[in-house]
């Protein structure tokens, strides 16, 4: 009698779809083009006002000469993390836990109300809680001004989301806000807390972070609308540290430009609307070498 021989059963492979898959709201807010193309030029502007943060890293930055192309390799890095598989992200993971490990000392002068001598880590888990709270609600603003506003649970869900994200880069669980509200008091509070304070270099440094970002020609007639949006989306106390006047004129403007974005986002399809930027960092990157080569200046801390 003729027997079937034994098929072994198929092996299914697991798909590596990252630490945030598609769906989870990180991937969706995060791949808005909107949102990626300037939520890291309004949290560095934003972050700068705490001295510790700032200060550890300045300290720690080898090149100054090229503030931008160390901002795009932060960015493509983020990226991975966000859009990758998990075995990219790792590899970015064990890279910055690496650098972090050798960002130590203490403040050099005193930063406003934080004296002379304080400690600083990049390990330390205030300090990394406030370097993704300002992504976090980087992200969140410029969602609901470019994109549509988000409704409670997404906000909620966008937060844990994150919260996933500093756990990842080392940040103590215990360390971040358990909810999203807590996150919001915990955000707002620090802006307005009398440690808040910008050092000479902060000043200039978060300023033309957020509002002189080389681009190539072609796009530089768009770059005063970008710069009014991510002036507008900032906290008042933020504008008023770094002494940047918003006139009603411009409020006006602003509201008109954000909700004419989130018009076009309604009627521009997702896969146009969506993705990773790294083609336009890179572009970014290329434009300040370009300048530096043709002895154009390019800001910069010396």
């Amino acid at each position: 009698m003729p027997t079937t021989a034994h098929r072994p059963a198929p092996v299914r492979t697991v798909r590596d779809e990252g630490y945030f898959p598609p769906g989870s709201m990180l991937r969706r807010v995060q791949a808005e083009h909107a949102v990626g193309l300037l939520y890291g030029q309004r949290a560095l502007c934003i972050g700068a006002i705490k001295p510790l943060n700032y200060v550890g890293t300045s300290e720690h930055t080898a090149n100054k000469r090229e503030p931008f192309k160390r901002l795009v390799r932060t960015g493509l890095a983020f990226e991975q993390v966000f859009f990758g598989t998990r075995a990219e992200a790792d590899a970015v993971l064990r890279y910055v836990r690496r650098m972090h490990e050798r960002v130590v000392g203490t403040l050099p002068e005193d930063g406003g109300a934080t004296p002379a001598g304080t400690a600083y880590s990049a390990l330390d888990g205030p300090l990394m809680r406030w370097t993704v709270a300002v992504m976090m609600d980087s992200a969140e603003v410029l969602h609901d001004l470019l994109v549509r506003r988000l409704a409670h649970e997404e906000r909620e869900a966008l937060w844990q989301d994150y919260r996933r994200f500093a756990v990842l880069f080392g940040t103590p669980e215990g360390a971040l806000p358990v909810s999203y509200p807590a996150f919001r008091a915990y955000f707002d509070a620090e802006v307005a807390g009398a440690d808040a304070h910008l050092t000479d270099e902060a000043h200039h440094v978060g300023r033309f972070s957020a509002f002189s970002i080389p681009v190539p020609p072609l796009r530089r007639p768009a770059m005063s609308v970008q710069d009014l949006v991510i002036l507008g989306s900032l906290p008042e106390r933020v504008r008023e540290l770094y002494g940047l006047p918003y006139h009603p004129a411009q409020r006006a403007l602003h509201g008109a430009v954000c909700a004419a974005a989130r018009h076009a986002r309604r009627v521009t399809p997702t896969r146009l609307a969506t993705g990773r930027n790294t083609a336009v960092f890179r572009s970014v990157a290329a434009e300040e070498e370009r300048r530096i080569r043709t002895g154009r200046r390019t800001p910069q801390v010396v």
